[in-house]
């Protein structure tokens, strides 16, 4: 299948490709289409399902549309950054942060708390796929873990090297691709989806 990701970040599309090895993963700026959209809504589902059906009113005949929401959520913040993942430090920096700033900054939060079971985290993503008008589904996993001492591991993105797979004891940054596509949020919501796809 053809599958309009509704993404602009290339590493997503990267990892969706290893994650969906049978189908053709395209951004929307492989065909020239400019593709914004606020995720302003409550819920990671929610976010996806508005960023799915933003793109599928542009997208060609053929492709199906598939969008991702993710994040992170910390106990320790009341369950923030949350939807607010990727804005995490704008109400502080008055401006969007790089990676490395984010992680740094969450960090610096969390430093009073030293013990493992005070740093809880959890990584959620939500998937939304629009086939057609009136054929869209949402799939919606997590995966647990804590938030490490310092940042460290050289894979992934995002939040990766400051989050800790509690089933690995290493952040997601320092996991193998094939280790994170087996642990993580994404690839245990993309099973489901690979499941799905083959129904359809």
């Amino acid at each position: 299948m053809n599958i309009l990701l509704a993404s602009n970040n290339p590493h997503k599309k990267e990892e969706f490709h290893r994650l969906l090895p049978s189908h053709t993963i395209i951004l929307p700026q492989d065909l020239g289409l400019d593709y914004s959209f606020e995720e302003d809504k409550e819920t990671f589902t929610e976010n996806a399902l508005g960023k799915a059906l933003a793109l599928a009113k542009t997208a060609p005949q053929g492709y199906a549309v598939l969008s991702d929401d993710s994040g992170l959520c910390v106990d320790a913040l009341g369950g923030g950054p949350g939807v607010r993942t990727a804005r995490y430090g704008m109400e502080t920096f008055n401006r969007m942060l790089e990676s490395e700033e984010r992680n740094a900054f969450l960090l610096q939060n969390l430093s009073h708390l030293p013990d493992r079971e005070q740093r809880k985290a959890h990584f959620v993503c939500a998937l939304a796929l629009v086939v057609s008008e009136y054929r869209i589904f949402t799939i919606c996993e997590s995966v647990d873990g804590y938030i490490a001492l310092e940042s460290y591991g050289k894979g992934g993105f995002g939040y990766d090297p400051v989050f800790i797979v509690a089933e690995t004891g290493k952040t997601m940054a320092a996991l193998t691709d094939t280790q994170k596509d087996r642990y993580s949020h994404r690839g245990k919501a993309a099973r489901h989806l690979v499941t799905l796809l083959e129904d359809l």
